[in-house]
């Protein structure tokens, strides 16, 4: 971003730095100098990295929770086949990584090193030289300086949703990435999905003529989760809520449409405008589990809508407030079709004049192109691994297959640094807005301009 569009406003700097907007407000008098320290020169140069070929991955996993339990699951077929192996295992007790330890113990042979002695004994995982990739499985405000780190610490990183929460990390993790040369993906499960992954065959291939429109979303009810005692420890995603209001998950709905629109890749995001409801059902389900905390800063539905360079548009919705089904909406719309998902539904554009376009595909012409657009990388997988569906109905394991086996062969992964900075970006940028009624905010090219460049998208690369 240039510096003249900081200095119209505080808002913009605020945004930019990270800082909430009353901290900055308290210091207007550092806000130049603030904004001098971030300036920075990226280069792109993260863009189509290639690392030399790993033939069997050497892995350490931070965080044996909910989340760092299934990464680790995914790992069993390329452990058994030689094309990676766990060395390290981190977390804050000695429960949580023997028992891990003792799963793992059934694919390999090789012993593996625990780190549970303190807050800060994951770094001494980091630290090692038997180590390739990282995997962190962490509360979110440890994602970014666990990235960091074992970027500084020569290790290539696979994190957790979202990458960063303020637009200060996602700037120092860029930085990181391209003085240190490793690779720096967040793990975003969705683009993986077995529908998400159809809908973008389909669009490469020119089903969908030129897109204008996009919807993504994450709407689930959460709420026992977020007040349970044992879910999340000590309620730290509870603690997000508190204090911040904005999409605070943007990933799983933008992340599959960023792919659809080609962000960072011939397109990128250029504005947003953001604007809460109120929060009214979290702080009701509080007050009749008795918990102790009864009152947040989180309005129960955020809408956040996104322009792109090209006029595109995005609208993103975020509520784990309400008690309503799941849904990630995965709507596309484009010139010759559109698709609505949850249930997911196909509409084609005949190119009559009117088309009277009030129905949906019928089944037999709707599976007829699921079969025929089904992604390459699912049919591969189809033929190679019986277990292929575990994680979330298939994407995590397809999706933590991926990273690995880019890694064993050298490619560029799916999902660079500047997609996972970008995609994490919004929530800071969605806080800013909604705290300052909703007005428009420029969105940094992370990129260093380099989106101009189209190029095609690593995920359609077939991998066996």
């Amino acid at each position: 971003m240039k510096r003249k569009a900081f200095m119209k406003s505080i808002l913009g700097a605020s945004a930019f730095l990270g800082f909430p907007i009353s901290k900055i407000d308290a210091e207007n008098n550092s806000i130049q100098e603030l904004i001098d320290k971030a300036k920075r020169d990226n280069n792109g140069s993260m863009f189509g990295f290639k690392c030399s070929k790993i033939e069997k991955v050497r892995i350490g996993i931070i965080g044996l929770g909910n989340r760092g339990n299934t990464l680790l699951e995914m790992l069993e077929y390329l452990i058994k086949n030689n094309h990676a192996e766990i060395n390290g295992l981190s977390d804050l007790t000695y429960k949580k990584v023997n028992l891990a330890s003792e799963k793992i113990s059934s694919w390999q042979r090789k012993k593996i090193k625990l780190f549970y002695d303190s807050n800060d004994d994951w770094k001494k995982m980091c630290k090692r030289d038997d180590i390739d990739l990282i995997i962190i499985a962490t509360p979110w405000n440890l994602h970014a300086k666990m990235a960091i780190f074992s970027m500084e610490n020569n290790k290539h990183v696979g994190c957790e949703v979202p990458i960063a929460s303020t637009l200060k990390d996602c700037w120092k993790i860029i930085e990181t990435a391209e003085r240190t040369k490793k690779h720096c993906m967040m793990m975003e499960n969705c683009n993986y999905n077995e529908e998400e992954l159809w809908i973008l065959n389909m669009i490469q291939e020119g089903v969908f003529g030129d897109i204008t429109h996009t919807e993504g979303a994450y709407i689930h009810d959460l709420r026992g989760l977020l007040l349970s005692d044992t879910y999340y420890q000590d309620q730290w995603r509870l603690n997000e809520h508190i204090n911040r209001n904005g999409n605070l998950y943007t990933t799983h709905g933008l992340g599959p449409i960023s792919f659809y629109l080609n962000i960072a890749r011939g397109d990128t995001f250029s504005y947003l405008t953001s604007m809460s409801s109120r929060e009214l059902n979290l702080s009701k389900a509080a007050k009749n589990e008795n918990h102790p905390i009864q009152s947040y800063s989180c309005g129960d539905m955020n809408n956040t809508l996104i322009k792109t360079k090209k006029g595109k548009t995005i609208l993103l919705q975020f509520d784990v407030h309400t008690g309503r089904p799941y849904t990630r909406i995965n709507k596309v719309v484009g010139t010759k079709a559109v698709h609505d998902g949850y249930p997911s539904r196909l509409y084609i554009d005949k190119g009559n004049i009117p088309s009277w376009g009030h129905n949906w595909l019928n089944k037999d012409e709707y599976n007829l192109l699921k079969t025929k657009y089904k992604h390459p990388i699912i049919k591969s997988l189809e033929k190679i691994s019986e277990g292929f569906k575990q994680g979330h109905g298939g994407m995590d394991f397809v999706m933590i297959y991926r990273m690995i086996r880019g890694l064993n062969l050298g490619l560029p992964l799916d999902i660079n640094v500047y997609d996972s900075v970008m995609w994490s970006a919004i929530t800071p940028l969605s806080e800013i807005s909604v705290a300052s009624k909703s007005q428009s905010i420029i969105i940094p090219d992370f990129t260093a301009g380099k989106w101009r460049d189209y190029s095609s998208l690593e995920i359609m690369n077939n991998i066996i």
